[in-house]
């Protein structure tokens, strides 16, 4: 959903792209007519009720895949049983820019918001399959009477192509709002969608190739395996949310029993995954990394006293490793966060334990809790931007020895963006 300035200019060029792409099919089709009404008014019912019925996925992604497998069955479309109906690229166009606008108003009139850039990739992709498809559909589908192999591979292949470009797009938008490495966006939004990406190309494509025979049965049949998948995804994001809340809440356990600053353990997780991000973290170790950092000090809970104002910091070499062992060893008795106690076992570590020498085992996730955990001892709550400024010095007279160089450096260019916006 574009709700921000940043992430409106990160998707800008997307929108304007598929603006210019909408204006000149509605245009073409003006001029040429629809073919059939009734066929495209179905279509475009079809792909607004898809557009009402979107689900979040897992990582917070927006989604409407009952509307994308209805878009590209429309792009795709062959014939219709007892219509001879020809699809341009145009009128593919067209027809789902117009549904995907209509079933977007009801959820923008109760708050939901217009998801543009969703609407822009569907654009986009709807525009590639049908100009993939289109130009060798004489050769596959010549009598317009047979629906055979070569038809359903070369519907494939469009679905595959437009499936590419859709991630391609979203790791665009991803990679610019968040300022993560576009490999890594693109890595992220593969493994994000294919799940999802491959129930919405079967559904597209059996839509399109059983239309000529079934006609408009041929939606609601092969709608309903779709929407049995859009549950089984929702609940998977909703239990995902559950589990995060319930990290987020354990990890309040130090500061409800004094042992740390209010709010620690959520800034440094929110700024750890900023690091991360920035330094091409794949939105997996992110996951762990957001635990890790949660629960990094929950080792604290050992010690007889805690620490004044929790600042581990200033404790011992030595000290500081104990508190991480043990912090590592209770999340270990969770059996499910195995990655997140390997995280905390090792952030108390040197990133070089000899001059000269870096460790080459000292995972990555560790060195950036390392850093921000440093950073927000130092600077805790506070929003004055010297003192931000000079907590970012403090730790690169460390980069010799205890921190990991390129982690400051990025958690410099981070502290640099905040302090000029508070500007």
């Amino acid at each position: 959903m574009i709700s921000s300035e940043r992430e409106l200019r990160a998707a800008g060029p997307l929108i304007v792209a598929a603006a210019l792409a909408v204006v000149a099919s509605v245009a073409i089709t003006a001029q040429d007519g629809l073919p059939d009404p009734w066929v495209c008014l179905a279509f475009a019912l079809f792909i607004g009720v898809g557009e009402i019925l979107r689900i979040t996925l897992p990582g917070g992604r927006e989604s409407a895949p009952l509307a994308s497998a209805g878009a590209l069955a429309f792009a795709l479309l062959p014939g219709f049983q007892g219509y001879d109906i020809h699809v341009t690229v145009a009128l593919a166009v067209t027809v789902v820019t117009v549904g995907s606008v209509v079933g977007a108003f009801p959820r923008a009139f109760v708050g939901q918001g217009l998801h543009l850039d969703e609407l822009a990739r569907r654009v986009l992709t709807t525009m590639l399959a049908a100009a993939v498809l289109i130009p060798v559909l004489p050769l596959v589908y010549p009598d317009r009477t047979e629906v055979d192999w070569k038809l359903a591979l070369a519907m494939t292949l469009a679905a595959v192509l437009a499936g590419v470009l859709d991630a391609v797009l979203a790791a665009a938008v991803r990679a610019s709002q968040q300022r993560a490495p576009f490999r890594t966006a693109v890595v992220d939004e593969s493994r994000a969608l294919v799940g999802i990406a491959s129930a919405i190309a079967a559904t597209g494509v059996l839509i399109a190739l059983a239309a000529p025979v079934m006609g408009y049965w041929a939606l609601p049949v092969f709608a309903v395996p779709l929407l049995l998948t859009q549950f089984s995804f929702r609940r998977f994001a909703t239990i995902e949310g559950t589990y995060q809340q319930t990290i987020r809440a354990l990890s309040r356990i130090t500061e409800v029993g004094g042992y740390t600053e209010t709010g620690h353990a959520r800034r440094v997780s929110r700024l750890a995954v900023m690091v991360g991000r920035e330094l091409g973290v794949s939105e997996r170790d992110l996951k762990e990394l957001e635990y890790a950092a949660n629960l990094h000090d929950i080792g604290q809970l050992s010690l007889a006293e805690p620490i004044p104002g929790g600042t581990t910091t200033i404790l011992s070499p030595t000290d500081q490793r104990t508190i991480a062992e043990l912090g590592a060893n209770v999340i270990e008795q969770t059996g499910v966060l195995t990655k997140a106690a390997q995280i905390v076992r090792r952030q108390a570590d040197p990133y070089r334990p000899a001059p000269g020498r870096v460790d080459p085992t000292l995972l990555l996730e560790s060195r950036i809790i390392k850093v921000v955990n440093a950073y927000d001892d130092l600077v805790g709550a506070s929003l004055e931007s010297d003192r931000m400024l000079q907590a970012v010095e403090r730790l690169e007279l460390g980069i010799d020895r205890e921190y990991d160089p390129q982690v400051v450096d990025t958690l410099a260019r981070i502290v640099a963006r905040q302090t000029e916006y508070a500007y």
